[in-house]
């Protein structure tokens, strides 16, 4: 069914209109033509059979071309304007004169531009983050390989003068492998996870015993840097489906992102509880007040505050350490998420209830 503001409604009154125009002039010509002969003989028949089809035709054309002729420069207009945007100017807007089928493939052309624009942004932002991930991961990998290398060069040359010393050359070597390594793990993770990539082996855990056995294995770290740390467990069984090795993983990186801010008395308080739907692991210091911009950059790749990279007793890692944390978190239907007040963090992991005790519980098999 035709529409009133439509294309082919337009094209077909073009075309009655120029039919009619044309009879009528075929008709005053013909008049004017019979008027002016002296008789009606076998010629002026002849003559009539030929031209009047020939003005009639002409008429035609000429009064369709008028009548649609400002289709035809749309027509033109948006022929131009897609040109212009397959050459590459995604700024380029077609104008929208006319409400039919045609304006809506202006309306059609200027979204597709709007789309390749905001997708060739979106590539540059992607170059642009591909640069700073080379920059950033280069400047963090050279500092320990470079220390890596130095201590080994004076091991090489026996540059040490008693046994002490070439245990701590040693263990300085040691400690910077462990620093490259961590960074390029934390590196390998984001980057598969960026990817989307991220494979995840999931089951059902204890996060009580998994959160005792991770903060067992993290008080000797803790006491080394003149740390504290309080344990408050607050549930008896907290089971949840996860993959075990990369919660550990945020609960580290949330442990030393810990040590990192802590100011003395340097406490830290680690908390556990529960409710019927979520598990709740709490990691609570006292460090410097950060201004809420420095609040929204902490989960952010690359950055590190200025207390973290001064405290020698902590090693700093790459800055991707809290933003790997989330995406796991979320990764695993979960939530990392932080409140700051006047110097106090607390970075709260929140992670679902396994469903097979909420099922337990309502009675579902």
């Amino acid at each position: 069914m035709l529409q009133w503001r439509s294309i082919r409604y337009s094209f077909l009154w073009a075309a009655v209109l120029a039919v009619t125009i044309s009879f009528v002039v075929t008709g005053v010509f013909g008049s004017s033509v019979n008027s002016t002969a002296p008789n009606y003989g076998l010629e002026y028949y002849s003559f009539m059979i030929y031209v009047v089809p020939v003005v009639f035709f002409v008429v035609f054309i000429i009064s369709f071309y008028l009548l649609t002729r400002r289709i035809i420069m749309y027509m033109s207009i948006l022929a131009d304007g897609l040109g212009i945007i397959s050459q590459g100017n995604f700024h380029y807007r077609v104008p929208i004169s006319r409400k039919d089928e045609l304006g809506e493939v202006a309306a059609s052309m200027n979204a597709m531009a709007e789309q390749l624009e905001s997708q060739k942004v979106k590539e540059r932002e992607n170059e642009a983050s591909k640069m700073e991930l080379i920059i950033g991961v280069s400047h963090d990998l050279r500092t320990p390989l470079t220390s890596l290398i130095g201590y080994l060069d004076l091991l090489r040359k026996r540059s040490f003068q008693d046994k002490s010393e070439y245990e701590r050359f040693v263990n300085n070597a040691y400690s910077k492998g462990e620093q490259l390594k961590k960074l390029i793990d934390d590196l390998f993770i984001y980057t598969r996870l960026s990817a989307g990539h991220m494979k995840l082996t999931r089951q059902e855990v204890d996060m009580r015993g998994l959160t005792e056995q991770v903060l067992f294995e993290f008080v000797p770290i803790a006491e080394e840097n003149d740390s504290v740390i309080r344990q408050h467990i607050r549930v008896l069984r907290a089971p949840v489906n996860i993959d075990s090795e990369q919660v550990v993983r945020i609960i580290d990186n949330l442990l030393m992102n810990a040590l990192k801010y802590s100011t003395p008395p340097k406490m830290i308080d680690v908390t556990l509880s529960r409710d019927e739907s979520w598990v709740y692991l709490t990691i609570e210091n006292e460090g410097e007040c950060i201004t809420k911009e420095q609040e929204a950059k902490l989960f952010e790749r690359f950055y590190k505050t200025e207390q973290a990279m001064q405290n020698r007793h902590v090693q700093v890692g790459a800055g991707l350490g809290l933003a790997v944390a989330r995406q796991l978190s979320e990764l695993m239907d979960g939530r990392l998420t932080l409140v700051h007040v006047s110097g106090h963090y607390a970075f709260t992991l929140q992670l679902p209830i396994s469903y097979d005790e909420v099922y337990e519980k309502f009675g579902v098999n």
